[in-house]
């Protein structure tokens, strides 16, 4: 399936990605490649996550590793739309 970003998403990896250079400039690369990983899984397998409780058409996955989850839905016209990334320890 095909993925595509939000721009709320995209504005997440934005922010995500300039605070890892910031802070810990050597896992800017681990970061963004288990954050792929993830992707590619979900385009691969997008039924896999849980579902979120509060929203039936929203799934949610983990970025193992890392304090990050990847909120989705799967559209009508079967295209993944990642709606937010979300660091773990923020509300």
């Amino acid at each position: 399936m095909k993925v595509v970003f939000t721009r709320p998403a995209l504005s997440d990896l934005d922010e995500i990605r300039q605070y890892i250079l910031d802070n810990y400039p050597a896992l800017a690369g681990l970061v963004e490649q288990r954050i792929h990983i993830v992707l590619e899984r979900i385009a691969k397998y997008p039924r896999s996550a849980r579902i979120v409780h509060q929203r039936p058409d929203v799934r949610v996955v983990p970025v193992i590793r890392f304090p990050y989850k990847i909120f989705y839905r799967i559209t009508q016209a079967k295209i993944i739309e990642i709606l937010h990334i979300h660091h773990t320890a923020r509300d």
